[in-house]
């Protein structure tokens, strides 16, 4: 019996950025919002949903009761990705025939950078623990119902046995968009970031890697409304897979990320992604990235990786890069993009493809093992989102994952008055170090991929973060 489409037209007024306020404040909202206008299907779908229980994995993986339900509990272990497959093929269902909805049920989150140190422990330098701020490695959402925007259409759908539709107060004001923030500080300060700069070139010259992505967190205390921080952020940076995800723990994610990482179809079984490697500010001219041999060399090396790492899992002879690098433009840079399609061997499992490819190669380096433990050598605190990947895994074996750059990370949050919160605000920023690396510009690229968070926080440069 094929399955019916799930799909209801529905009659809701506003954009997704108005549904924020809308949205009922005591349900947890998990947006993964397309801001991408001219992007056509690279960011043609929002989704809006919540969670009926939840996966989390932190050195052991952990399923709530309510997120599967049924008479037989799923074993679990240690094994992040093996627990998580087991989950995923658990829920599995065949997709509706004449669906539209890239996502109709399935599980909603993130997978920190550092769940990759699982995937594979020899990227490892260091066994101690670094300061995580507590962030779980794996934090999925169990989503059975929800709301689906198509920008292209101007259409609201919904999906799932709830009327999330009816619970929406389109009456309501927008949330406050002030943000306040104090005492800006970074992880590597500019003479820090420069020696690992310089680091990173010395194992370079010496044979160890081609090139790696070195990064710094930027913190600062954060007061005001987290719905109203990501409505101003995904409205400013217009990011063509942002997300934000209100999680427990007392804890949100905002993303204003332009990269996807993977996106496979669960019919078809084909696969993309889409690495993003060179960036200059806005007032720069589009022509001159595209001159830039350094940035060329820089996206074919990641090209190159993740056609490697396709090619693990993908039909012999399917992986293909079908056209050459691309400049997009978005709201404070520009970037040169890359693109890798294969198709999933019938064999391989969702948790075969993270295995293969988890983290993203544009924000590790190659090879990608090494990066990795010089990532870990160099770099003062341990990721967290930041780097990983948001996104969906849906019932019917599909997946699509951005990589977690441009991304606000809040952690320790407290009412602060009414619908108001207050705690910590980390955003990394970073870039890719290759032999012809300039230290001082590449920690000026770095900053230009703070240009959006200054704008979203409408805050001064504070000289001594290198903000």
């Amino acid at each position: 019996m094929t399955p019916t489409a799930p799909e209801r037209v529905l009659t809701i007024s506003g954009t997704p950025l108005d549904l924020i306020a809308a949205w009922p404040r005591a349900r947890p909202l998990l947006l993964l919002h397309a801001g991408g206008a001219t992007a056509g299907r690279w960011s043609r779908w929002t989704i809006a949903t919540t969670s009926e229980g939840w996966f989390t994995f932190n050195g052991r993986s952990h399923l709530t009761p309510d997120a599967i339900g049924g008479r037989h509990p799923v074993p679990l272990t240690h094994d992040p990705l093996r627990d998580l497959n087991r989950i995923l093929e658990r829920t599995r269902r065949p997709g509706p025939a004449e669906t539209v909805l890239p996502f109709a049920g399935g599980w909603v989150g993130y997978l920190s950078y550092d769940l990759g140190r699982d995937v594979e422990p020899a990227a490892r330098a260091h066994p101690g623990a670094l300061d995580t701020r507590g962030w779980p490695r794996v934090q999925l959402a169990r989503c059975r119902s929800g709301l689906v925007y198509d920008h292209e259409r101007e259409t609201w759908y919904g999906f799932g046995p709830t009327d999330l539709a009816a619970e929406l107060d389109e009456t309501a004001p927008p949330p406050p968009a002030t943000v306040a923030v104090t005492g800006f500080a970074s992880s590597l300060e500019p003479e820090a970031y420069l020696r690992a700069v310089a680091r990173t070139k010395q194992l370079i010259a010496a044979g160890d890697i081609f090139q790696a992505n070195i990064t710094q967190r930027i913190t600062t205390t954060f007061h005001g409304s987290v719905r109203g921080l990501a409505r101003r952020a995904l409205a400013t940076s217009r990011a063509w897979y942002g997300a934000m995800l209100e999680l427990p723990g007392h804890r949100a994610i905002v993303s204003m990320s332009p990269e996807l990482f993977l996106e496979l179809d669960g019919a078809t079984r084909r696969l993309v992604t889409r690495p993003i490697k060179g960036t200059r500010p806005a007032e720069d001219t589009p022509e001159e990235l595209l001159a830039s041999d350094k940035d060329t060399a820089e996206l074919n090396m990641i090209v190159d990786l993740m056609r490697n790492d396709l090619g693990r899992v993908c039909t012999f002879g399917s992986v293909r890069v079908p056209t050459e690098r691309i400049i997009e433009s978005h709201p404070t840079v520009h970037h040169g993009v890359g693109e890798v399609h294969g198709v999933l061997r019938p064999t391989a499992t969702r948790g075969d493809l993270l295995a293969a490819t988890f983290p993203g190669g544009s924000i590790t380096g190659a090879p990608k093992i090494r990066a990795m433990q010089i990532i870990d050598e160099l770099e003062p605190v341990e990721r967290g989102p930041y780097c990983g990947s948001i996104g969906f895994f849906g019932d019917d074996g599909s997946v699509r994952l951005n990589i977690a750059i441009r991304t606000i990370c809040l952690s320790g949050l407290t009412p602060a008055g009414p619908g108001l919160t207050q705690g910590v605000l980390d955003y990394g920023v970073g870039g890719g170090i290759v032999a012809d690396s300039d230290p001082r510009g590449e920690h000026r690229e770095s900053l230009d991929k703070a240009t959006v968070l200054r704008l979203v926080l409408d805050a001064s440069r504070p000289a001594a973060a290198g903000v």
